[in-house]
């Protein structure tokens, strides 16, 4: 039986991907903050009669990914893929942002990331079998004015993941990077957007069928997974304009009134 270890797992794109999985016959590792989520997402999991660890974890935290490690290690399981989805995302001017707020973004986004891909990758390695799923953004094909940061965390994300899927091949471990549009998912609420931005109102996505995407992706082992055909025509116009529109476009969407 193969384990999933899925952080952000107890509501939107993550709940949704432990789902795919669950109903694929994986047992499933899940990790959240909130303890009463966590652990109301375990009892629907568990309904598709497979094991489903859970582990209460703020992985935003200094040291959080390596106690998250040493506690699934402690559990004895063996984690045969690896889904990196928890982010948090950050809106308005650079300038007014506090700077708690956007550190806290970038360890979560940036360095949780890369320390759990440090953590659980070389053991898939030395195996010769793995999967990882690094839920990425179609933010990190551009900059994005009022919420900058994170545009620019989405964008390491996607770029470590497209290296990190050559580096690996012919290892036999896979990496995605799934790079939804705006998705209903809450994170309008968790940015401390007063409202949604016109991006959000044009063009958003049901978390099922991004993770949907991203999970049949993932097994067929794609670099890359963009879902749904106005991101993808998205993506395609940010490649073929000027770098200085695509940005000023992107600020515009970006504006909540």
């Amino acid at each position: 039986m193969k384990t999933a270890l899925v952080t952000g797992a107890s509501e939107g794109i993550g709940l949704e991907l432990a789902r795919a999985f669950a109903a694929d016959g994986w047992d499933l590792a899940i990790v959240a903050r909130g303890e009463e989520r966590l652990r109301a997402a375990a009892a629907e999991l568990q309904a598709f009669g497979h094991t489903v660890a859970t582990f209460a974890c703020d992985l935003a935290k200094d040291g959080a990914a390596q106690q998250l490690y040493d506690a699934v290690t402690r559990a004895g399981l063996r984690i045969d893929a690896l889904v990196n989805n928890a982010g948090v995302a950050t809106h308005g001017k650079f300038v007014d942002i506090s700077t708690g707020d956007e550190l806290a973004a970038i360890h979560l986004n940036v360095i949780a990331l890369t320390h759990l891909l440090k953590l659980f990758v070389p053991p898939m390695v030395a195996r010769g079998s793995g999967y990882v799923l690094n839920v990425a953004s179609t933010a990190g094909l551009q900059p994005g004015p009022t919420m900058a940061a994170y545009y620019a965390t989405k964008a390491y994300v996607l770029s470590l993941s497209e290296a990190l899927s050559e580096e690996l091949r012919g290892t036999g471990v896979r990496v995605t990077a799934l790079c939804p549009g705006p998705t209903h998912t809450g994170f309008v609420r968790r940015a401390n957007m007063r409202s949604e931005s016109r991006l959000f109102r044009v063009n958003a996505m049901d978390p099922k069928r991004v993770a949907r995407a991203g999970y049949r992706g993932m097994l067929a082992g794609r670099a890359i997974v963009i879902p749904g055909f106005l991101n993808n025509l998205f993506a395609y116009a940010v490649r073929a304009s000027p770098r200085a529109i695509v940005t000023r476009v992107v600020g515009w969407f970006n504006q909540t009134e």
